[in-house]
């Protein structure tokens, strides 16, 4: 049911969006459905209350009238309201008032005007919410439609599931706006099974947790599913983040936000490198799907940089530099798992390869894993996952290589996605090789799939971190039949398709004689 929900609504405001460029009708619909879910857990909140405070009036021992004050005046107390992680929304800016005026020529000023006073009321979200829409180059009447179908949305009906409907909702338009926007649609959103298969490994529990390039959130949803789904609860870890780009900082925030989960993403939008919002941060997990290769990072205030402990990463590519910042601000005993481009693993060019010597002398490396292809929206480029630590508890000296190019399902002609199964027995080999105690199997090498290095092996192949040239080939299965006789089946197959292509062949000759053409 749901599915068919999200189906639709996409569907429909897709086609509303006439021509209006995705990158910015985003934030328009994300925006809607943002205001539309803290108005509807608003008025859940405040009928709980209502019926709350009506069925204890004989507490009062006061007259009738004069009860219906008393209800109206608790009713205004936003400690109730904030006790269950619901916003405070002003009258004037509640969702039906804005259905009702939907028609009207200023529907874009008038929601503008409504985001302003929640964050008046709201001082967590302030200069978080994307005022855009009075300006909104939509054709005359859409704006309006666009809120009659967010109005569909059935948040107050969905009740103490409005928070997992939204989710749903919020993520699949999320991932829907990704692939419309092509290329730019990666720069704030992993695929959600990438984010999966970092938080199964990472397990974050409980700690802080950190995303130096955080997108519109992902990583700490995932983060905050996982927790919750382990029996863990709400708050268990502390987030923190930074992103670059303003508009996309916002819709973090409100994706964060519209989940009741605390945060901290800087005081403003800025470049981790030149501006770090978190410089004393020290985290227990770090996870992140940084831009690959980037070549305009560089500055010069970042010369000698304490970040850089194993070398100075080379001015036109930020690979290596976002690897030293996480391993920087992680604590002693944490982890980190970073999405990058293959060529991170194998490149010698610009100090990239003395950079990576050093990292694994250092024994910081603790596992590689290579993706297969088609996993992203904004890039063909074949991508890895690193995962770091400062001090290995066990297997100490070896690094475990994991090949997972043969695993996922496509999902579209131009897009593979990793399965639960999948993602499990990745997860599940990095824990059974650490011995961690997340899952009661013991930890074996499998051809073609995975396999524990030793440091030794490793500085024997250049200090190269590529899977492939470690996990060997799949085991080959033995039909036990004797080679003779398969040589005999493929000939005799063999023969049939040959004398097949002779009577083709002369079919074609036959019909391209009949049309008048010889050869």
């Amino acid at each position: 049911m749901i599915e068919d929900i999200k189906k639709k609504l996409w569907a429909t405001a897709d086609k509303l969006r006439a021509n209006m460029d995705a990158a910015e009708y985003k934030h328009i619909v994300l925006g809607l459905i943002f205001l539309k879910y803290i108005s509807d857990t608003f008025q859940i909140r405040r009928d709980e209350l209502t019926h709350r405070f009506t069925n204890k009036k004989d507490e009062y021992y006061v007259a009738e009238d004069a009860t219906e004050y008393l209800v109206s005046q608790e009713l205004e107390d936003r400690d109730y309201y904030r006790e269950v992680n619901a916003f405070w929304v002003p009258e004037e800016a509640r969702w039906e008032k804005i259905r009702a005026q939907a028609k009207q020529p200023n529907i874009g000023k008038l929601i503008d005007d409504a985001l302003s006073v929640i964050e008046t009321a709201n001082p967590k979200l302030k200069g978080i919410l994307d005022k855009r829409y009075a300006r909104a180059q939509l054709p005359d009447g859409k704006l309006g439609e666009l809120v009659d179908l967010i109005s569909s949305i059935g948040f107050s009906a969905a009740g103490q599931n409005a928070k997992d409907l939204l989710g749903q909702v919020y993520e699949y338009f999320l991932g829907q706006f990704a692939s419309a926007e092509g290329k730019k649609g990666g720069q704030f959103y992993t695929p959600a099974s990438i984010v999966r298969t970092l938080v199964a490994v990472l397990a974050p529990h409980q700690g802080k947790v950190y995303d130096p390039c955080c997108g519109s959130g992902g990583m700490f949803v995932q983060s905050e599913k996982f927790i919750e789904t382990h029996g863990g609860k709400l708050g268990d870890v502390s987030i923190y983040g930074q992103e670059s780009n303003p508009t996309t900082w916002r819709l973090a925030a409100m994706n964060l936000a519209i989940r009741g989960i605390d945060f901290n993403l800087g005081k403003e939008p800025n470049d981790t490198f030149t501006k770090n919002q978190h410089p004393d941060l020290r985290a227990d997990f770090i996870m992140a799907n940084p831009p690959f290769n980037i070549s305009d990072w560089w500055h010069g205030s970042l010369e000698s940089d304490s970040r850089w402990l194993y070398g100075t990463p080379p001015q036109g590519n930020a690979n290596y530099a976002w690897l030293q910042h996480m391993l920087y601000h992680l604590k002693p005993n944490g982890r980190a798992g970073i999405v990058l481009a293959n060529g991170s693993m194998s490149s010698n060019q610009n100090n990239e390869g003395e950079i990576r010597k050093k990292m694994v002398e250092a024994d910081v490396v603790e596992c590689m894993v290579s993706l297969p292809g088609q996993l992203f929206f904004n890039t063909q480029i074949p991508a890895c996952l690193w995962f770091l630590t400062k001090q290995k508890i066990t297997r100490k000296g070896e690094v475990l290589f994991i090949d997972a190019r043969k695993l996922g399902t496509m999902i579209s002609r131009a897009q593979i996605e990793f399965a639960e199964v999948d993602i499990q027995k990745i997860a599940e080999t990095v824990h059974a090789w650490r011995g961690d105690g997340e899952v009661n199997v013991t930890y074996e090498d499998e051809a073609g799939f995975c396999r524990s290095v030793a440091l030794t092996e490793i500085v024997e192949h250049g200090f190269v971190l590529t899977p492939g040239r470690y996990v060997g080939s799949e085991a080959q299965k033995n039909d036990n039949e004797a080679f003779t006789e398969n040589m005999q089946k493929l000939t005799e197959t063999l023969g049939e398709q040959m004398v097949k292509g002779v009577e083709l062949d002369a079919l074609i000759r036959q019909k391209l004689g009949g049309l008048g053409y010889e050869f």
